[in-house]
């Protein structure tokens, strides 16, 4: 299984990213993916789901500003950022659940500049 993230950078306040992640090694169709984030000095951070049906879960800190989407024949998830701030700072990673054990890609690192 691997997942690769791409598409960070740094951004202004009030800029828009769009993180990838390409998943291969899985029957990416059927599997939920995750997003998290890890700030400097921080625990890690779940942003949000999208089920394998395209639904999503939100955390409240990013609703309304961050939206997950999918495409299951390009083996591909999205992570559109808008609106970013100083505090959305961190590495950005997405996850997978397959046979009984988490699968994280290496993250992509964003970075909001006041």
């Amino acid at each position: 299984v691997q997942l690769v993230e791409s598409g960070g950078g740094l951004v202004q306040t009030g800029g828009s990213l769009r993180l990838s992640c390409a998943a291969s090694g899985i029957n990416f169709s059927i599997n939920t993916v995750r997003w998290y984030r890890q700030a400097p000095g921080s625990e890690r951070e779940l942003v949000g789901t999208i089920s394998s049906g395209h639904n999503t879960n939100y955390a409240d800190s990013v609703k309304g500003r961050f939206t997950m989407s999918r495409d299951n024949v390009r083996r591909r998830a999205y992570l559109q950022i808008d609106s970013l701030k100083p505090e959305d700072t961190a590495v950005y990673y997405c996850n997978v659940w397959f046979r009984n054990r988490d699968y994280f890609g290496q993250g992509t690192l964003v970075t909001v500049s006041s």
